[in-house]
């Protein structure tokens, strides 16, 4: 009674918290009139124990409806806070208008993608494919040297940004793609001409036309990201970005893989190429939004420019960009075996199942050499767009839950061990097992694993590095570095084609020693990186020599009677100063 008549006055207030919720006594239990006057029933003993017991019910269910709402958000900011760090909501919020872009550009990519190696085959036949891969190495040799005089051109312009490159490329790209997807619909050289001929160069326009646009676009944006964000922010928001990205890459596929019989390959090709001018609208999103935050633009620094070959110069000259191509690009040998080893048992499992008879336009009754029904086209598509759907999907779910998580506990150094180490035990597996659904796995991991923790621990490696080496020797080491390395090992899978089981046999030989060098790389890589970041260093910068050379001399210039003394004369510091 006591209790309740202090409580009546306003002298108690009791706290309910669940997180940062608080209600009085009387919002949990009515007026403290009503209080009081319950209390002195109580005390005489004339109270209604189940009349209060029900208003009490209601009322107590009422109140802890925000509590449980609060449980829930706070349970859900904790695993937010496990995964990505203490991200604000500005960084959150810039990550996912970025991931935006990437999002409609690796969907589109995967699109087209799963289609990619299905037409080539289609047109050309599956022999074609090695050789296809290295041809793109000499088109993305065209294709770099016109992205660098870009980049140069943008650099002299001071109404140009980099971001420009983004409308340019995207313009490009979609006046190619709805070409080609126009030309598979024609009688003689596209798709309802079932009589494979590699002589038919639709197949190899596409193919080039699609490992480019992979190189370049990723590139250019990943570029463009490096440069506008911090270290602590990548760790961040990195994984964020790749699995709002892997979205798409999951819708890609799912559209061949479902809608190619009924919508035709032609058509689904024409939905990739509309990605190419929707990307270029999240992109002005994001500008008009945060605008072009450069940390690092070479526009104002007096330089003499290399031209296109600038990114080549500055491979040449730090090993640390070296260990950075290693890492990016010499995976994509073993995965290159791998691929097209599952490609091969693909096509004589489709083929098989769907034979090529008589009277058929694919029988070919003179040559003997049978190319693939229209039937056994669509299954390998549909294969093919399965094979991105399970890549992506595990991809999705390794970046949203592992990769941000991974990187802040175990750090970048520990990191980069992992894939390398997950490539030599595919491999192995491979080796052990040669058949289509262990190469599909197989094939499914190294993916998966390559977007998931590869992509974003290559990409913070360019955090300590100058404008130059994030745009320029970038350029270089995923475009013609990737294609490279797919060239070299489309040169072991064709030496070796002859036979499946030599192909393994050999093939995964040549994966073992590549993934281990692959794992000594990263334990130097991890090592370097860390020894940067402590001390500030940024690879590539011309202030460097700027700031270290005078150091050096610096000893010197305090010695007495010495022409590098800086008392001595100051017309001559000046031309000292000007050499350096």
């Amino acid at each position: 009674s006591e209790a309740a008549a202090k409580l009546a006055q306003g002298e108690i207030q009791e706290e309910w918290r669940s997180g940062d919720v608080t209600t009085s006594g009387e919002a949990r239990g009515g007026s403290g009139k009503h209080v009081l006057e319950e209390s002195r029933g109580l005390t005489g003993g004339k109270m209604n124990i189940d009349k209060y017991a029900d208003d009490s019910d209601d009322e107590e269910e009422e109140f802890f409806k925000p509590q449980k709402n609060e449980r829930i958000q706070r349970f859900l900011r904790k695993i937010f806070t496990r995964l990505y760090g203490d991200m604000n909501m500005d960084d959150l919020v810039k990550s996912l208008t970025l991931s935006s872009t990437l999002f409609f550009l690796i969907g589109g990519y995967w699109l087209l993608r799963s289609l990619k190696d299905p037409v080539l085959t289609a047109l050309c036949g599956v022999q074609a494919i090695p050789k296809a891969k290295m041809l793109s190495v000499l088109v993305v040799l065209g294709v770099v040297a016109v992205y660098n005089k870009l980049i140069d051109f943008t650099e002299s312009r001071e109404d140009l940004k980099m971001h420009h490159l983004f409308y340019f490329f995207g313009t490009f790209y979609f006046l190619m793609f709805s070409g080609i997807a126009y030309f598979l619909t024609d009688e003689e050289i596209g798709l309802p001409n079932e009589i494979p001929n590699e002589n038919r160069i639709l197949g190899w326009v596409s193919y080039c036309t699609i490992e480019s646009f992979g190189s370049v676009m990723v590139s250019l944006f990943w570029s463009f990201v490096n440069s506008n964000v911090s270290l602590e922010a990548a760790k961040a928001t990195y994984g964020l970005i790749v699995a709002s990205a892997q979205i798409g890459s999951i819708l890609g596929p799912t559209v061949v893989s479902w809608k190619a019989n009924d919508w035709g390959i032609p058509f689904c090709y024409f939905i990739g190429a509309t990605c190419m001018l929707v990307l270029q609208g999240t992109m002005y999103g994001y500008i008009t939004m945060y605008g072009n935050d450069i940390k690092s633009s070479d526009k104002t620094k007096k330089k003499e420019k290399a031209g296109i070959l600038e990114g080549l110069v500055l491979f040449w000259k730090y090993n640390y960009v070296k260990g950075i191509f290693a890492i990016s690009c010499l995976f994509m040998v073993t995965v290159t075996i791998v691929d097209y080893t599952m490609k091969v048992l693909a096509r004589d499992y489709f083929s098989e199942e769907y034979p090529c008879e008589a009277g058929m336009p694919c029988y070919d009754s003179i040559g003997g050499a049978h190319g693939m029904s229209s039937e056994a086209s669509r299954a390998f598509a549909s294969f093919m767009g399965i094979f991105g759907q399970a890549t992506n999907t595990l991809s999705f779910l390794l970046s949203l839950l592992g990769t941000s998580a991974v990187i802040r506990t175990l750090g970048l150094r520990i990191t980069l061990l992992l894939f390398p180490s997950l490539c030599l035990i595919v491999i192995l597996l491979v080796r052990m097992s040669p058949n289509l659904w262990t190469t599909f796995l197989a094939m499914m991991m190294l993916k998966a694993n390559s977007y998931a923790l590869n992509n974003p621990t290559k990409e913070m490696l360019y955090l300590p590095t100058s404008s130059r080496i994030k745009y320029k020797a970038k350029s270089w080491i995923d475009i013609f570095g990737a294609r490279g390395s797919k060239a070299l090992g489309s040169c072991v899978t064709s030496y070796f084609s002859y036979s499946t089981v030599s192909l393994v046999a050999n093939g995964s030989l040549v994966g073992v020693c590549v993934s281990v060098f692959l794992i000594w790389n990263a334990m130097y890589m991890g090592k370097t990186f860390e020894g940067f970041v402590s001390d500030g260093v940024v690879v590539g910068e011309e202030e460097e020599t700027h700031e270290v050379i005078p150091q050096i001399l610096d000893p010197l210039n305090e010695e007495d009677g010495t022409s590098c003394a800086v008392e001595d004369d100051e017309d001559d510091d000046d031309e000292e100063e000007e050499a350096v």
